[in-house]
């Protein structure tokens, strides 16, 4: 039987992304609901928290999940590496802190080993960026950090709560914006907050049962792995 997963995050485009990076493996993974800014009503082995713009693995978030009676395990998915962060992460009861730097293959493999009862922590992604899944502004050029340093602009908070949010310094922050003022040719907080609406980055309020991309894979005909 596949492992039933729940993608967790407040950004429907991250989860669908995610959705999609995980479609060939329906054998091994199934997606049972995608929860973007709502509980997991659905009862999973597995809640896929993906860090995107809502705080990292020791967040309020994660503990909401681990205590949720519908999940029987948390996994985080994430880029920030930090040792004491990745430390503290598993200390709360999280069974997995993944990186987003594993292929689709690797995730699945992470998933599983959880699923038996191991507890995982994938290796730093170094040099290695995001294999897969998508994110707001990608087709303008955003990394997924610029991405995500955006979304926090557009929901209105200031530097230095979004360096708490993301554990990263202020001057990396003030780094990250100005890449992306550069990237989406706005030249004030206030455009870049308006350019954030306009594209995508705000948090949804959506919940999903089931996987988008393998019902298109199935309706167009195409056959599973």
């Amino acid at each position: 039987m596949p492992i039933r997963v729940a993608l967790v995050n407040d950004d429907e485009i991250v989860l669908r992304g995610l959705d999609a990076m995980l479609r060939n493996h329906g054998e091994r993974v199934q997606v049972v609901e995608i929860a973007a800014s709502k509980p997991v009503a659905t009862a999973v082995d597995i809640a896929l928290y993906d860090t995107f713009a809502v705080g990292q693995g020791n967040s309020h978030g994660v503990a909401k999940l681990i205590a949720n009676p519908y999940v029987s395990k948390v996994v985080v998915y994430t880029s920030n590496f930090q040792p004491w962060l990745a430390r503290e992460t598993m200390a709360t009861g999280v069974r997995g802190y993944l990186s987003k730097s594993l292929s689709a293959a690797q995730l699945v493999e992470a998933l599983q080993m959880v699923h038996a009862g191991q507890k995982v922590l994938s290796p730093a992604p170094g040099r290695r960026g995001q294999v897969g899944g998508d994110w707001p502004g990608r087709e303008e050029g955003l990394t997924p950090r610029e991405a995500e340093v955006l979304s926090l602009i557009t929901m209105g908070l200031s530097n230095l709560e979004i360096a708490d949010r993301t554990s990263l310094s202020v001057n990396s922050i003030k780094s990250y914006i100005r890449s992306c003022y550069r990237k989406i040719d706005v030249d004030s907080r206030s455009k870049a907050v308006l350019w954030g609406m306009a594209h995508g980055l705000r948090p949804d309020r959506v919940r999903i049962q089931g996987s988008p991309a393998q019902a298109q894979a199935e309706a167009s005909g195409r056959p599973r792995p």
